[in-house]
């Protein structure tokens, strides 16, 4: 059974319910959870309506993308929701716009998306110093397997919100949005905005313009094209640049003459050493 709703949130969702359209009525709140996933999966497959949300304040087992562990501190937005009638394979991109567009409308922070499910703060913002990009949210589509309603798709995201210590094999890759700005964020508007920006590229995409919002993922992801890229195959480690997505999400990358398409696997941006993105 799930827990209440804090009040900043719940009287947040309240006042935007208009904007937020069926994501503003289907909440499921948790202090601590496992997954956020993990519970809407096994919520879709038991027949849970379009909108759905799950929201934790803190996950224990919170995962990224290869069953990669994400770290999952109180003082995140940890929160997965169930959308039903949207099979694009470019989900996890339109996903990457409504959250990067909601924590810039919410806290002014020009966050970028690294391809295919990052949010990163650009190189350019840290101090004026050369650094890797570090990320401040993430994001993980996963589809129920099994059941009557497995055409469903989990969209799990997490924001770093709040401060805290990252592990040490984080610290140099995460940062969170009061870190950054060196001052309070309100979390409830960077979920409601997040949510609102969400309705409307889901709403863009279901009048059969998708172009429109992958060239908007492309406006906040200036490093799909340009950018080094390292990637290993069964033989040999790869480099390339990238050369942009394709309508299906791909990333390609130029090498020489050819060109690569990137639908899973490990990348490395910028060179062998800098920061290395799971598929």
């Amino acid at each position: 059974m799930s827990d209440p709703l804090p009040s900043d949130i719940e009287e947040a969702l309240s006042a935007e319910s208009e904007r937020l359209g069926v994501f503003a009525d289907h909440f499921n709140y948790f202090s601590v959870v496992p997954s956020t996933n993990d519970v809407a999966l096994r919520l879709a497959e038991d027949g849970a309506q379009d909108g759905t949300i799950v929201l934790a304040a803190a996950q224990t087992a919170g995962r990224g993308r290869r069953g990669r562990e994400w770290f999952s501190p109180v003082g995140g937005l940890y929160f997965s929701v169930i959308m039903r009638g949207l099979q694009s394979p470019t989900v996890t991109l339109m996903a990457g716009v409504g959250v990067a567009e909601g924590i810039r409308i919410s806290t002014g922070l020009a966050v970028e998306i690294q391809w295919p499910n990052d949010v990163v703060l650009p190189t350019s913002q840290r101090n004026g110093q050369a650094e890797q990009r570090v990320k401040v949210a993430g994001i993980l589509s996963e589809a129920p397997r099994i059941g009557k309603f497995s055409e469903a798709m989990i969209v799990g995201i997490g924001i770093n919100v709040g401060r805290t210590d990252y592990p040490p094999e984080l610290s140099s890759r995460a940062s969170s949005l009061e870190f950054e700005l060196r001052r309070p964020v309100d979390r409830a508007s960077v979920l409601v905005e997040s949510l609102a920006a969400l309705t409307r590229w889901r709403h863009v995409i279901y009048m059969g313009n998708e172009p429109v919002m992958l060239n908007r993922w492309r406006e906040l992801a200036p490093s799909s094209e340009g950018s080094v890229v390292v990637w290993k195959t069964r033989e040999r480690d790869q480099q390339g640049i990238t050369d942009g997505i394709d309508t299906d999400g791909a990333l390609r990358v130029r090498c020489g003459s050819q060109v690569e398409r990137l639908v899973a696997g490990e990348v490395t941006w910028g060179a062998p050493s800098g920061t290395r993105t799971q598929l």
